[in-house]
């Protein structure tokens, strides 16, 4: 068994400190074997931001696997967005915008889909889904394959008027022929769990689309300050919804979503 605690849009500029204590504490009790940051590190890309960010990683008390959001990609600097757009991601966060995480059980690899010719909206291509796929190759038969984007592949009923990330039917297609369980993602600050066969209609085994809404940002779209805990067995899969308590200056789980996984089914 493994648990992954997956946490999205943190917006260190715009954060509330006392979810970030509380958020903290909550990886102390539940000892995560991994703990997923799916992007918006920042809410203007400053290094001040990034510094915040970068001190509340090294704190965590387990292996962080990060990928940038279109956040962290600078707005207003405009030479830097063009020519350096993830400089200050790759020198205080991490130099690898496709990192991975393998051991026995769980096989997890990110992609970059934040682009410095979309201010909100994310794009993936070809090369970053053939790389994945070949990392994900090497990883024991029976581990969960799980990939890692900022930018979602699938919709909640509230969020009408937004997109998935482009290109993302060619990046399901590869994905579901590579044999991957679940993908995480986070941007809309929304919370939602979904499979690929009803928003693609594809043939093939479903991958489970497993949305973080903010951790920890006070920008909140109609939801409260929340984060994922994922627990991955042989044959299933559960989704922990934890949400921020302000009385109790505590993270609590008020939902929770269990799916069955046959790793021989993998194509």
């Amino acid at each position: 068994m493994r648990t992954i605690a997956h946490l999205s849009d943190l917006h260190f500029g715009r954060h509330d400190m006392e979810v970030v204590d509380g958020l903290g504490r909550l990886m102390d009790t539940s000892r995560p074997d991994l703990i997923v940051i799916s992007g918006d590190l920042t809410q203007r890309a400053r290094t001040h931001e990034f510094q915040l960010a970068q001190e509340f990683i090294r704190k965590l008390p387990a292996p962080v696997l990060v990928v940038p959001g279109n956040h962290d990609v600078p707005l207003y600097d405009v030479s830097s967005r063009w020519l350096r757009p993830l400089v200050k991601f790759r020198r205080l966060i991490g130099d690898d915008l496709q990192p991975s995480f393998v051991d026995d059980e769980i096989a997890v690899v990110g992609i970059n889909t934040a682009r410095s010719l979309t201010w909100k909206n994310g794009r993936i291509n070809e090369r970053q889904i053939g790389h994945c796929c070949e990392l994900l190759s090497g990883a024991p038969a029976k581990a969960a394959r799980i990939v890692v984007t900022h930018h979602p592949f699938d919709l909640p009923p509230a969020a009408s008027g937004e997109a998935v990330v482009g290109r993302a039917a060619m990046a399901m297609s590869r994905l579901i022929d590579c044999g991957v369980d679940i993908v995480l993602s986070g941007h809309l600050h929304i919370r939602h769990t979904g499979s690929s066969a009803t928003r693609y209609h594809s043939s093939g085994r479903p991958i489970l689309l497993v949305q973080a809404g903010t951790a920890t940002s006070t920008r909140q779209r109609g939801e409260l300050n929340s984060c994922n805990l994922l627990c991955i067995k042989p044959d299933s899969i559960s989704v922990d919804w934890l949400v921020w308590n302000a009385a109790a200056q505590s993270f609590e789980t008020t939902a929770n979503e269990s799916f069955l996984r046959d790793p021989a089914e993998r194509q």
